[in-house]
């Protein structure tokens, strides 16, 4: 077992192409747009992976430790390689030079082209470890790691050269400790579970025992996740399994992080587990220029909102931090071009679209022709097939049969989303009660159910909006006291 970074170039290859995500995962909110610390937003971050000190955490809602369990196929002498990746918040304060040489803390300190203010910075981290999946057999292994408090200071000096401050960096320390192991199951494919633990074991807690999370940040691990390679094998995907491992993949536990299939796309020996909820083979899109930070960003719309900043707040964004100051130059040197690729793309049609070997016709296979575009053939008055022609149907008071009973529009059912066909979000709403809302038929025959969840603060909303959840009648079960 090897626990410094002695990837082979193979591995590291594997693993750079899930890293681009990752980086995404790594950094998700680390600063949002307008990118500067005065804005609201920007007062609450570090909101995805983070593993707070056990005594701090013990009576609040945040957690400790990330677990992934998932299904593996290695090859005899199989070698995994693991990687936990981490942001360490390190506090900056911003001090201004006096004429007598000493240096005195001040909120802001003006520059030409920025504005230094007090920040929290987020310092990446990692441990990697190779070890053999026999060695992962039995206990397994345990990885202890310790990241030392310290502090830097980085003089800040004026245009014209003259020392006008210093940032001071302080950082806590940082104790956690890895866990992994692998047992074969029992079947008729030779599958293991691997299991591995990310835990923060840092002793720190308040001294009144009364801390807010600003505090405890220092001493947590933030945006945590977890990259596994096996050398020779395979992983089995957790969100699409085949149909002789759901039951194995069922059985697995999964705490506040979940593994999906990541790396180049066919392929299955690299596994990304984030606190994201992400599917099989994630990837940033080829359009996109660099990294906003922001969640769930929409580049075009980011970029062009960042190039429109005034000079003051783009001054004030350059001194928050130097990712936001990245953003701000990306955004101001973007060539209309690349601009313009931010606008959209359609990657359905790009098979039939592209040019072949005589630039004219398409690659893909030929598309069939329009029936109604021949001579003496006219179009019909009425569309094929009109929802508000057919009386036989009404979403308000059409019935469909859950578990044997009818259920309709105001009956309360049980979420019960299936794994293959649902969106990842709606996992989280497995046992939760709705109320449904309509039941809605489509043009193959197939029934669903529009609801809404109960509890939900926005349901009314939704009602009005008639934006619903939906699920299949076999996605639902009846209550007990239905």
């Amino acid at each position: 077992m090897t626990t410094t970074a002695v990837f082979s170039p193979e591995v590291e290859s594997r693993f750079a192409t899930a890293r681009q995500v990752a980086d995404a995962v790594l950094f998700e909110g680390y600063v949002l747009y307008p990118y500067r610390a005065s804005a609201a937003k920007n007062r609450l971050r570090w909101q995805f992976g983070v593993l707070v000190p056990p005594a701090w955490g013990a009576d609040r809602e945040e957690h400790a430790f990330q677990r992934t369990e998932c299904l593996m196929e290695p090859r005899a002498g199989a070698t995994l390689a693991a990687e936990v990746r981490f942001l360490r918040a390190q506090r900056r304060t911003v001090q201004e030079a006096r004429p007598d040489g000493t240096f005195e803390s001040v909120p802001e300190l003006h520059l030409h082209d920025r504005v230094l203010v007090p920040w929290d910075e987020g310092t990446e981290e990692r441990v990697e470890i190779v070890a053999t999946v026999a060695e992962l057999t039995g206990d397994g292994i345990v990885v202890p790691f310790t990241r030392p408090a310290g502090e830097d200071t980085e003089p800040v000096h004026d245009t014209d050269g003259t020392l006008v401050g210093r940032l001071v960096r302080r950082y806590d320390e940082a104790v956690g400790v890895v866990r992994l192991s692998a047992s074969e199951l029992d079947g008729p494919y030779r599958v293991m579970r691997l299991t591995a633990v990310v835990e923060n074991t840092t002793t720190w807690a308040p001294a009144d025992g009364s801390g807010d999370r600003d505090a405890a940040l220092p001493h947590s691990l933030v945006s945590t996740h977890l990259m596994l390679c096996l050398d020779t094998g395979s992983f089995v995907s957790m969100t699409d399994p085949p149909e002789w491992a759901k039951g194995a993949v069922a059985s697995c536990r999964n705490r506040n992080t979940w593994p999906v299939l990541a790396g180049e796309p066919g392929r299955a020996d690299v596994v990304l587990s984030s606190p994201i909820i992400l599917e099989d083979h994630p990837a940033i899109a080829p359009e996109s220029p660099g990294a906003l930070y922001d969640a769930t960003e929409i580049d075009e719309i980011l970029a062009l909102r960042t190039a429109a900043l005034t000079d003051q707040e783009k001054r004030e964004a350059r001194g928050t931090d130097a990712k936001a100051a990245a953003v701000i130059d990306l955004a101001d040197s973007m060539p209309p071009e690349v601009l313009e690729r931010l606008h959209g793309a359609v990657r359905a049609l790009r098979e039939i679209i592209e040019p072949g070997p005589s630039g004219l016709s398409g690659t893909g296979p030929p598309i069939p022709p329009d029936p109604f575009d021949a001579p003496g053939v006219s179009l019909p008055d009425t569309p094929w097939w009109d929802p508000a022609g057919d009386a036989g149907l009404d979403p308000a008071t059409d019935q469909v049969l859950v578990d044997g009973r009818p259920v309709a529009a105001g009956s309360r059912v049980l979420l019960r989303p299936g794994l293959r066909r649902t969106d990842a979000q709606d996992l989280f709403l497995h046992g939760r009660s709705a109320r449904v809302e309509a039941v809605l038929h489509d043009v193959d025959g197939g029934v669903h159910l529009a609801v809404t969840v109960e509890g939900d603060p926005g349901a009314d909303i939704r009602r009005e909006q008639g934006r619903f959840l939906y699920f299949q009648p076999d996605e639902v079960a009846l209550p007990e006291d239905a």
